[in-house]
């Protein structure tokens, strides 16, 4: 179980609440529906009051070894449950954990109230039930929405829009900025700041004054120290359901779609546009007025200079199409080797 001091865990929940909560099927003949679990866990550190999954082939043998109590499995993978284990068919066997999981520790959200240190300029707009912590700042004509919760140290700069029921971490800054709702903004996140534009010659580098915004859709995340600059005439846009990784770097006037992944240590230059649905894997560098289209892939370290066409998994500096990049690496490391023993 999780450690009390920093999570408190809701239930138990029998088998049945199990079943409603995920959607899973009951494989097992005659389960007990009111039998009781307490948790949830891995394989291997399951026992019988806890639930765990199964959803990659490779873990089998920990499978057939679990204690836990009912394991949420692939249909192709009833068949090697073992005795004394409740077998719950899923057609994604980790998000039906997942989805236990949130049950099981549901998202913490601090009573409502206002900080006596707070900085709220008069003209802003505080929604009800909003949750707003120690040395908070909010500028002139800020909207916070109705359930907004803002970390200690926070600044939400003049004008900036944040959407009902987001969550805003310590130490961060929101600024020339329109959010939607239900986005959590981790500790030390920057949104809003001015992007890296300049026009040079031997008089030395001019700032470019960058006067566009940020626009943030719903259910966004945006994770802990990462950067999304304002646009410097247009906007910097990013979909809804987009997930950002910790140490991001996305630049002006970049548009980011729907539903895409952006992994630690990735960044995306200025006016590049990512379709929807993309995952960028860690330490990716995609070039400056790049277009990558919908449901692509770009492997870790993966350096982007060329547009991208929708569907294709691309891997490599430059980055190719990743069975041609496996081919040009395993021809290095025959080479390599062959080289070696001369």
């Amino acid at each position: 179980m999780a450690d009390p001091r920093f999570f408190s865990v809701q239930g138990p929940f029998s088998l049945g609440q199990v079943i409603e909560i995920t959607g899973a099927v009951c494989a097992t003949p005659n389960a007990d529906l009111s039998q009781s679990f307490n948790d949830v866990k891995p394989l291997e550190a399951a026992g019988p009051d806890d639930v765990a999954f199964l959803e990659n082939r490779k873990y089998v043998e920990a499978f057939q070894k679990t204690k836990a109590g009912a394991v949420f499995v692939p249909d192709s993978l009833v068949e090697r449950t073992p005795e004394g284990v409740i077998a719950l068919v899923a057609a994604r066997p980790r998000r039906a954990f997942v989805t236990l999981a949130q049950a099981f520790y549901p998202r913490d959200w601090p009573e409502a109230g206002i900080d006596p240190s707070a900085q709220i300029d008069p003209t802003a707009q505080i929604g009800e039930g909003c949750t707003i912590g120690p040395n908070v700042v909010i500028g002139p004509r800020a909207e916070i929405a109705d359930k907004v919760w803002i970390g200690a140290g926070t600044v939400i700069d003049t004008g900036s829009i944040i959407g009902e029921g987001t969550s805003i971490g310590p130490n961060c800054y929101i600024g020339f900025t329109i959010m939607g709702a239900r986005c959590q903004i981790q500790t030390g996140a920057q949104i809003g700041r001015q992007g890296f534009g300049f026009e040079r010659d031997d008089a030395g580098p001019l700032h470019l004054p960058h006067i566009g915004r940020v626009i943030i859709g719903n259910s966004v995340e945006v994770g802990c120290n990462t950067t999304i600059d304002r646009g410097n005439s247009g906007d910097t846009s990013i979909g809804d359901g987009t997930m950002i990784d910790n140490l991001v770097m996305i630049a002006h006037n970049v548009t980011i779609g729907k539903g895409c992944t952006m992994v630690a240590q990735s960044g995306i230059a200025g006016s590049s546009k990512l379709g929807d649905y993309c995952i960028v894997a860690g330490q990716v560098g995609i070039a400056n007025h790049v277009t990558i289209g919908d449901r692509v892939i770009l492997a870790g370290k993966s350096g982007v200079a060329a547009d991208i066409p929708s569907g294709a998994i691309m891997g490599g500096t430059p980055a190719i199409p990743i069975n041609e990049w496996r081919r040009m690496v395993a021809r290095q490391r025959v080479e390599a080797r062959a080289a070696r023993k001369k």
